[in-house]
């Protein structure tokens, strides 16, 4: 029998616990890791390759769909989504064939999403689960968001969620398509929006996951709004100069060719 790593991402400290009491159960289980958030678990899925992730869906800051988006579905393990009832995402995972489990958790139908999980890992299923993953996320979020004019849907493609940002002793509310661009400070990033500059606690990884496919990664610290960009100029060896509508001029690496190629026509 394969022996299987499981990684548990949940904000909630109960229900980690929870699924690691119901995992311990398990006879084929070499090590157990939880995720107290997002951001923890985009990096352990990246350094740790766990062959099971057990993904809360609705988390603060980056959700469970945040953490695919950023790892990409192509490259993430088996997953069982895990969630309180929400009759959007239940409707998209019974559609897309996608596992979940709803809390609180049943015994037996954990048992049946690990055995489901198992195959997956044990046979040639995870392309196929990685196609699902990346057709269900947008159908959850289409299902959730509230109607848009067609004008602002053929417009942006980013997430309708406004950032909250603290700032001068108060909170302000950044909506994403007001963001032009974000640059990485360390620990921190800082957004220009609509002439206004903004300094967030946040890593770029982030706010690549939350703000979602209307933004393209340019250089490792610099995040664009593709609607933001007026055009660009090619400066040899794979990089450009992107050309923002308020003439801001920023500078993309070669590294991330294929990221601004998919704006660019596929020109690289």
């Amino acid at each position: 029998m394969t022996r299987l790593s499981v990684l548990i991402v949940d904000d909630e400290p109960l229900a980690r616990q929870g699924i690691r009491e119901l995992v311990r159960k398990l006879p084929d289980v070499d090590n157990i890791r939880e995720a107290p958030n997002g951001s923890e678990a985009i990096r352990m899925i990246r350094e740790q390759r766990p062959d099971v992730v057990f993904l809360d869906v609705q988390m603060p800051r980056i959700d469970g769909f945040g953490v695919i988006e950023a790892i990409g579905a192509r490259d993430m393990p088996a997953v069982v989504f895990v969630t309180a009832y929400d009759e959007y995402a239940v409707k998209a995972f019974d559609v897309h064939a996608v596992d979940y489990l709803v809390k609180p958790i049943d015994p037996d139908r954990f048992r049946d999403a690990v055995d489901r999980a198992r195959h997956v890992v044990t046979s040639d299923a995870l392309e196929t689960l990685r196609t699902a993953l990346a057709a269900v996320i947008p159908a959850v979020r289409a299902a959730r968001l509230p109607p848009a004019s067609t004008a602002e849907s053929d417009a942006d493609q980013t997430t309708n969620r406004r950032i909250p940002v603290r700032t001068q002793g108060r909170i302000v509310f950044v909506d994403p398509r007001e963001i032009d661009w974000v640059e990485a400070l360390g620990n921190y990033v800082r957004l220009h929006a609509r002439g206004r500059s903004l300094r967030h606690r946040a890593t770029m990884d982030e706010m690549e996951a939350q703000l979602g496919p209307g933004f393209v990664r340019i250089r490792r610290s610099v995040l664009v709004r593709g609607t933001a960009i007026l055009y660009c100029e090619p400066l040899g060896k794979g990089s450009w100069v992107v050309v923002l509508h308020d003439q801001t001029r920023l500078t993309s690496s070669r590294y991330y060719r294929e990221q601004l190629g998919s704006l660019l026509g596929g020109k690289r």
